[in-house]
């Protein structure tokens, strides 16, 4: 054969690989046909994106546990992913072997072209056992199916645990188990499923099979091998909180629905959250990496309420309540851009979220700042929730007890220890701030002598003083709300604490020790481990913008608009002085680097609309279309950082419908650069706000006028009142820039 007709052989097979491919996650109908799971499912240096299967914000959540999307081999099927990268319960997996100790340990071989990967349904081949599973999912019940090959004998499936607590499993009726699997060390999770098919059955420790039908105990196990002449294996199962009688509640969840029932209603499910945002215009590409980021903010909360109750890690007790319970929250992350698109595509889900806040201050008597399953999770640092909680107060989301909120949010703002990663009444380091004013940090190659500091996380001295500042801000902000004007001026002061880090010579903000004295660090590579003795995860550079709650106090500190502005520019464009190497090796969060700008990491994310308050709305529209369109690919690769469950991909929909909330407890958006021709987000009161963006294409990204509900708009922002009012927003685009629009 020549060249060139072997040239147009493989590219041809090409297409076709690649269409089947696309065709499988790419079903389903209207906005569904957008949304790719597998996106993002390779992370940049650290955590990737997983193909996850729920309903949106439902507890029962499903996928794969393989070591990356790079590994070819699954090692199990977990019944209930219990939080976001905190943890599955109950494995489960087919097997053609002969049922010995070690087939549970043994991973399955799969191809990714032969999987298929949905928000309600998933899919896989396993290739050297010739088995197809197939997974659906409801709220608190699912359904595995799986298609044994006709000419193996030994067909079963193998249950066994993922952490290391007491656990059991019970076989009944030949086609019943029940489970527990104790999770996080006090969690009791519970198991009931059936199988539509009996079989011979048993149980196991960690290296002896019995044919006994109970086991309890660390590490056991059960299995359920079917007759020969069986081929097609479902396994309905329901998982519960509160107790094994109510996993068989909930189980009734499945009655009278088949698999293909629950598949339907899911995808139902999905087409109308998908219905709430319409976008006309842009690329394909564009829109898959729309919808799919919007999919993902709806990976959490989860609602675990069951019947009418709940288990609380806050207290350890079960509930009785009308609402709906909500938890697994990363506050540091979700505050800035998913909590604020939820006040506006679901404001009764958001509020039944700070209802559920609220409760879990009145369980445990702190404001949780990490909510999940077993309770707070100390992670990160600052009190971001009681922004959150103003945010939403400000947007009308009122229906809960404010002032047990207020309450919870002051506690934690006088009593609470600020220390990363701790929880617990305040240290000899919160007296310090709060006469001081500021966190003081230690000097270079000092030891540490605060008991309290985590080990790893250290101080983070600077982080902590300016997120301290925005958190008090939030909370003077909510006393003005309530009429408690004892409290602001208190914390109108505490506010303006980020000034006190200031350094006037370096036009950064540098750590000081506890005598008040400059530490000399070079503030873009200093601080041990993702810079954590004086900033977190991220290095000067980042922190040098985290004052959204006073941006014309930061302008004023950098000398006025002009030099705020370059310094902006320059952010964009320095150097990091070293190797990609030498950096990442310090900075592993920091990826997504345009200069010293990290688009990989949350704190970045309101950055580039900072133009907008200096007068050069046009360089907003040039950044924020050019990290959208470099850093948000519609593939494997195509998310920048740690994207933590709708943290990130909340910047992606509100970027690329060309507005964003810099300021959360300011209900105001700033206008940057949409990649849609039209986006109407048709809003629960029944009206709709519409974006657009006339002649928008990739290369007119710049604003050339704008008009807002008819009338000539020249100052890029709206509020969230004109929004919900059903305001309609049309922009002319070009492809160069109007530098005198919304100067």
């Amino acid at each position: 054969m020549n060249a060139v007709f072997i040239k147009n052989i493989l590219t041809t097979t090409l297409c076709i690989t690649t269409s089947v491919a696309l065709s499988q996650n790419n079903a389903g109908t209207g906005n569904l046909q957008y949304i790719d799971p597998t996106i993002g499912n390779v992370g940049q240096l650290l955590e990737p994106t997983r193909p996850t299967v729920q309903l949106p914000n439902q507890m029962i959540r499903m996928f794969p546990i393989r070591g990356s999307y790079m590994n070819d081999q699954i090692s199990s099927f977990p019944l209930n992913v219990v939080s976001h990268r905190l943890g599955e319960v109950f494995a489960m997996k087919p097997s053609v072997k002969t049922a010995g100790p070690d087939a549970w340990k043994q991973p399955q071989t799969f191809d990714h072209d032969l999987e298929v990967t949905r928000p309600w349904y998933y899919s896989t081949y396993l290739v050297d056992d010739d088995i197809t599973v197939d997974f659906t999912t409801g709220r608190k019940a699912a359904i595995y199916r799986i298609k044994f090959p006709s000419t193996r004998k030994s067909k079963s499936l193998l249950f066994s645990l993922y952490n290391s607590g007491n656990g059991s499993f019970a076989l009944t009726s030949f086609n019943e188990i029940e489970g527990m699997e104790t999770y996080h060390d006090d969690i009791k999770v519970y198991l009931y499923g059936k199988f539509n098919s009996t079989g011979l059955a048993g149980t196991g420790t960690e290296n002896q099979l019995s044919p006994e039908k109970k086991v309890e105990g660390k590490n056991v196990k059960a299995w359920i091998r079917f007759k020969d002449d069986v081929q097609n294996v479902e396994f309905r199962y329901a998982i519960s909180y509160v107790s094994a009688e109510q996993a068989r509640k909930n189980f009734k969840e499945l009655e009278g629905k088949s698999f293909d029932d629950l598949k339907s209603s899911g995808e139902q499910t999905w087409l109308k959250e998908f219905s709430k945002i319409e976008v006309e215009g842009g690329t394909t590409a564009q829109k898959r990496s729309f919808y799919t980021a919007l999919y993902r903010c709806n990976e959490r909360m989860v609602d675990i309420t069951e019947d009418g109750q709940y288990y609380s890690g806050y207290d350890k007790k079960v509930h009785k309540t009308t609402r709906p319970f909500y938890v697994d929250d990363w506050t540091w992350d979700t505050y800035l851009a998913l909590h604020p698109l939820r006040t506006i595509i679901n404001p009764k889900m958001e509020e039944d979220m700070l209802n559920s806040y609220v409760n879990m201050y009145e369980q445990s008597g702190w404001m949780p700042t990490f909510p999940v399953l077993f309770g707070d999770n100390p992670c990160m640092n600052g009190f971001h929730s009681t922004i959150m909680f103003l945010d939403d107060y400000r947007k009308g989301i009122r229906n809960f007890d404010t002032q047990k909120a207020y309450q919870g949010m002051l506690k934690n703002a006088d009593q609470a220890t600020m220390l990363p990663w701790e929880n617990g009444p305040k240290t000899s380091l919160d007296d310090f701030y709060h006469s001081k004013g500021y966190f003081p940090a230690l000097k270079k190659g000092e030891k540490e002598n605060v008991p309290e500091v985590h080990s790893f996380e250290k101080r983070q001295a600077v982080a902590v003083t300016l997120g301290g500042a925005y958190d008090d801000w939030a909370v003077g902000q909510f006393a003005k709300e309530l009429g408690k004007n004892d409290d602001v001026k208190r914390f109108e002061t505490r506010a303006l604490n980020y000034g006190n880090l200031w350094n006037n010579d370096a036009k950064m903000f540098l750590p000081k020790d506890s005598a008040g004295n400059w530490i000399s660090i070079d503030p873009k590579f200093d601080g041990g481990m993702g810079g954590r003795d004086y900033y977190d995860e991220n290095n000067g550079w980042t922190y040098l913008w985290q004052v959204q709650h006073d941006i014309n106090g930061l302008i004023g500190l950098m000398g006025g608009k002009d030099a705020f502005e370059a310094k902006l520019d320059q952010l964009f464009r320095e150097g990091l002085d070293r190797s990609k190497y030498e950096f990442w090796a310090k900075f592993p969060d920091a990826t997504g680097l345009v200069g010293q700008y990290s688009m990989g990491n949350e704190p970045s994310f309101h950055i580039p609309y900072l133009y907008n308050y200096v007068g050069a709305p046009w360089k907003t529209q040039k950044r924020i279309r050019f990290l959208l369109d470099t850093w948000f690919k519609d593939n494997v690769f195509g998310i920048p950082g740690d994207e933590d469950g709708g943290g990130m991909t909340a910047f992606v929909v509100f970027s690329s419908m060309g507005f964003y909330p810099v300021t959360p407890g300011l209900p105001v958006y700033t206008i940057g650069s949409p990649v849609f021709e039209k986006v109407t987000i048709n809003l629960p009161n029944s009206k709709q706000f519409k974006l657009i963006a006339n002649n928008c294409s990739t290369v007119n990204k710049y604003i050339q006028n704008a008009k807002f509900n008819g009338r000539q708009l020249n100052k890029p922002w709206f509020t969230h009142e004109e929004l919900i009012q059903g305001g309609l927003l049309e922009l002319e685009m070009g492809p160069k820039p109007n530098k005198t629009w919304g100067k």
